[in-house]
């Protein structure tokens, strides 16, 4: 039996009206790799049940103390019923890329039952007709509750339920194997654990204030009190991010996230969803950061999401004058050894400089402001929300986000890195993966981008009544990533032709042992002809991929098939 760490409870505590807060996988699988080039139902239900263990989340089951008086636990529970967990359905005829959005938006509309482990999964068949998919393929949407997992604890089951080979081996059954259970605790014995967390908190807030070097201002009993817990929090996450302390009042430097400006996906959020995705091209993506200096892939990709956001709102002429900011969360694995949590995670907001046309200029102003938030999270630590948090009650701690974070920001990014081999389930080769993250009120927009096998995957889900033509936002993904490219490749044409400038006239003046005598005008000749053809060119090219000026190759559906080397592009994150 395990205690909920702060984070963990502030994702349950959340999950009111039309906020679900459940994550999701989706991946679409070829069969034709598997023994015998079918894979059945029984075969997945079959393969799920030989790897329960190998995650605790599709184990853990919640229990929740009386009258609220402590967060939840996890129990882990014996029997899974692997049956009611794994579900089957298909799509009707057609059976295209927009039927499976559509699918997939109406599955991801549904609560998860927290009388069960927080998992299910939807075996998806009847995609006959999405051109770059085999026919035959299947997709398997697999969602969590964001309580058990963060974006790389999700990336860790993903390699969990997958093997590198389409010859996988068989994991040892189940069945007759000895495990050890959680007891379901009584009422009595939860209450009594309630007073000794609570202790332990009071001790963890002080400990808190201590190493934030405000012992005197920051008592720990005042840290945990939720009457000041709230005020205490804001100042606290104002000082880290320069701002004071009132909601949405932040002033902050120009390239980083400063107050909000209102837009459509700042209201509460319908109980529908839309989803949607494209995919680019990862070996394009390095392209335009080897022609734009210090910039990083998930630089590229804000960059890209900013522009894409700005073709739309300006579409709906609704673009405002100051920049969206967006949510961004932040892995904090590893800066606290004994935090045993599924969320180790913080949040920065980011300017997605939607403001600026240009897309150089974006992705060079939203590196600037990246490296500023970093210099500003790291004075405190990147894990400050997780900690306070975890010594706060529960409505504080929601009242934090909301006040300290959802104020500012307009939408939530983020980029997570995947494999970059081709993995397989049962046999079949996993195509393509989408992260299927979460919108809620305030925040109605939510854009996460994948990296797999060479490709880089962009999945968006939003309110519908907010998002309600997926397909044109899909439209301003891939022009604002193919502006970035044109701009990039112009960029690097141009660097190449400065260069060649510089190469010529940096050209050595011919040694004494050889000058030639002089004789007038031939020793102009002379010398001009002792210049080495290779000087007279540029001393090298820089190879885009693309012909000069073209746009990034594009699938003719928004499915792009990649059959990345093992030498696969690594993102410079």
């Amino acid at each position: 039996m395990k205690l909920l760490s702060g984070m963990d409870s502030l994702f349950l505590h959340m999950e009111q009206g039309n906020q679900y807060m459940h994550v999701a996988g989706l991946g679409i699988y070829d069969p034709s790799t598997a023994p015998g080039g079918k894979v059945r139902f029984k075969q997945i239900l079959d393969f799920f049940a030989r790897r329960l263990d190998s995650a605790k989340v599709f184990r853990r089951r919640l229990v929740v103390a009386p009258l609220g008086l402590d967060r939840p636990y996890w129990i882990d529970e014996g029997d899974i019923d692997t049956e009611y967990h794994v579900r089957h359905t298909a799509l009707p005829q057609p059976g295209d890329w927009r039927q499976l959005m559509i699918q997939v938006a109406r599955i991801h509309s549904r609560p998860l039952d927290r009388s069960r482990p927080l998992w299910e999964a939807y075996v998806i068949e009847g995609l006959d007709h999405i051109p770059g998919i085999a026919k035959g393929s299947f997709a398997l949407y697999v969602k969590f509750h964001h309580a058990g997992v963060d974006g790389e604890a999700g990336a860790e089951i993903i390699k969990a339920i997958h093997s590198l080979s389409a010859e996988f081996s068989e994991e040892p059954s189940p069945v007759g194997r000895t495990r050890f259970v959680d007891r379901e605790p009584s009422a009595v014995e939860l209450c009594s654990r309630a007073v000794g967390n609570r202790t332990q908190q009071l001790f963890d807030g002080v400990r808190l204030a201590a190493s934030l070097g405000g012992r005197a201002a920051l008592a720990g009993k005042d840290i945990v009190a939720s009457g000041k817990a709230l005020a205490i929090a804001q100042k606290l996450i104002a000082k880290r991010f320069g701002g004071s302390a009132g909601a949405g009042s932040w002033k902050t430097p120009g390239d980083m996230a400063g107050r909000k400006p209102q837009t459509r996906f700042d209201h509460p959020v319908s109980p529908h969803r839309v989803v949607d995705a494209v995919g680019f091209s990862l070996a394009e993506c390095k392209t335009i950061r080897e022609h734009i200096d210090d910039i990083t892939i998930n630089d590229i990709f804000m960059a890209a999401t900013g522009g894409a956001i700005r073709k739309y709102l300006e579409r709906k002429d609704e673009l405002p004058a100051r920049t969206l900011n967006a949510m961004v969360p932040m892995s904090t694995r590893g800066t606290d050894k004994e935090m045993d949590s599924g969320n180790q995670i913080g949040m920065a907001p980011m300017a997605l400089r939607t403001d600026i046309a240009d897309p150089v200029e974006r992705v060079l102003a939203i590196r600037r402001g990246t490296s500023k938030t970093k210099a500003a999270t790291s004075a405190l630590g990147k894990d400050l929300v997780a900690r306070l948090v975890h010594v706060i009650p529960a409505v504080a701690a929601e009242q934090l986000v909301r006040l300290g974070i959802v104020a500012m920001c307009n939408v939530t990014v983020s980029n997570v890195r995947g494999p970059d081999v081709p993995l397989y389930m049962a046999g079949a080769q996993l195509e393509l993966f989408l992260a299927v993250s979460i919108a809620f009120d305030g925040i109605g927009l939510n854009v996460t981008g994948f990296s797999y096998n060479g490709t880089l995957w962009v999945c968006f889900v939003a309110c519908r009544d907010m998002l309600p033509d997926p397909e044109e936002f899909c439209d301003c993904l891939k022009e604002s990533f193919a502006d970035l490219l044109a701009a990039a490749n112009a960029r690097g044409r141009r660097s190449v032709k400065l260069e060649a400038r510089r190469t010529v006239a940096d050209k050595p003046e011919p040694t004494a042992a050889r000058r030639p005598r002089a004789i007038g005008k031939t020793v102009v000749e002379v010398t001009a002809s002792a210049v080495p053809r290779a000087r007279q060119k540029p001393a090298s090219t820089v190879s885009s991929g693309h012909e000069s000026g073209a746009a990034p190759s594009e699938p003719a559906s928004p499915v792009k098939r990649t059959r990345a080397s093992k030498a696969a592009i690594t993102a410079k994150e």
